[in-house]
């Protein structure tokens, strides 16, 4: 039986529930005094109107209490079957959007009228879940077609040099190699910058304590020979900033922010601060650098997978056009944001606000 046809026949069924304690009760709180015997009354008593029995009673009642009690079956499943079906028609407004997000429709949003109750609350969480998820999928074939292209450039690059080694043999094999070489490592990076954005998008990692100036010193300790090389100029401060989270993450999140600093700088004696702080429930990192003068409309942009800020340039630091995608990833896989301004001098300044942890992660 379908949930209408259960609901019109509870309805029924309540009705004629009510209908016989209705009807007991005037049997057990009324009939019940009525004599079953006529009454023999004397001549010289005033008497007036009719002294019925109880058998003359029920005979007159029964007929009546079994239509009133037809009546109630027949009212109980024709109201209730109206009932149910005004109550259940939103539940098939969102069974039909489910049917089309089934069939690849993501579009298609519900919006329920009326007054806010559990129906409307439950089609307006599908909707918001419909538009979350049509914007993931979005981003996903995006990010599909970027990483396909990517990948491809260095495969069509190592064809084209094997193509031309095989119509030239005389032709020298030790700059062959090297440029194989360097595409090569270009596609490894690339691999492992997709395995490593797939694994934080995940969030498969153990969340231990992590002291984020820490994870500051080590990241620019790292990246400070490539910092010589740009001529830029990194320093560092802060105060110790408690996180709960990955290691391994959050440094990867770290020398992404420095590495894209020290890359999209000035030519010449550019300069990286890098610097963490305490905020009442949450720790900051925040990278910035000097630079050219961004647009603003094109910052929130960076983060989007395989986006620069500058022109495409193929040098040995330029990256993958994975770092801020990575970093706003492994920012939201530990339930913080990452938010990039442009500077008004020219550069970017970039925030990663984390959740602070609490003491018992210190002990």
């Amino acid at each position: 039986m379908s949930v209408r046809l259960r609901l019109a026949l509870s309805y029924a069924g309540f009705l004629m529930v009510a209908g016989a304690l209705l009807l007991a009760a005037v049997w057990l709180f009324l009939l019940r005094y009525v004599p079953e015997r006529a009454l023999l009354v004397s001549s010289d008593t005033p008497t007036h109107g009719v002294f019925p029995v109880r058998f003359s009673l029920l005979r007159a009642f029964a007929p009546s209490a079994a239509a009133v009690l037809v009546f109630l079956l027949v009212f109980g499943l024709l109201g209730g079957w109206i009932l149910a079906g005004r109550m259940l028609a939103p539940l098939s407004r969102i069974t039909d959007a489910t049917r089309r997000a089934t069939h690849g429709s993501l579009s298609h949003r519900i919006r329920l009228p009326g007054r806010e109750d559990e129906f409307r609350e439950l089609a307006d969480a599908f909707d918001t879940m419909l538009a979350r998820i049509e914007t993931h999928v979005a981003e996903q074939q995006r990010f599909v077609a970027n990483a396909s292209h990517e990948l491809r450039t260095p495969l069509a690059i190592s064809k084209a040099l094997l193509d031309v080694a095989r119509t030239d043999p005389g032709r020298d094999t030790g700059e062959l190699v090297d440029r194989l070489h360097a595409v090569n490592t270009r596609a490894i990076d690339l691999t492992e910058a997709l395995l490593l954005l797939s694994r934080a998008e995940q969030r498969s990692f153990t969340r231990e304590p992590v002291d984020l100036s820490l994870v500051a010193e080590e990241a620019t300790e790292t990246l400070l020979p490539l910092a010589e090389k740009h001529g830029v100029t990194i320093e560092t401060g802060g105060d110790i900033a408690p996180a709960s989270g990955s290691q391994a993450l959050l440094l990867q999140l770290t020398v992404n922010l420095v590495h894209n600093a020290i890359v999209h700088n000035l030519p010449d004696q550019g300069a990286v601060r890098v610097s963490t702080g305490v905020r009442p429930r949450t720790v900051v990192l925040t990278v910035e650098n000097t630079g050219e003068r961004l647009d603003p409309r094109l910052v929130p942009t960076l983060t989007e997978p395989f986006q620069r800020g500058t022109e495409r340039v193929r040098t040995d630091h330029a990256g993958v056009g994975l770092g801020l995608a990575i970093a706003r990833t492994i920012t939201h896989a530990h339930d913080g944001t990452l938010t990039l301004t442009p500077r008004a001098a020219g550069g970017l300044l970039v925030t990663a606000e984390l959740p602070a942890a609490g003491p018992a992660h210190w002990r």
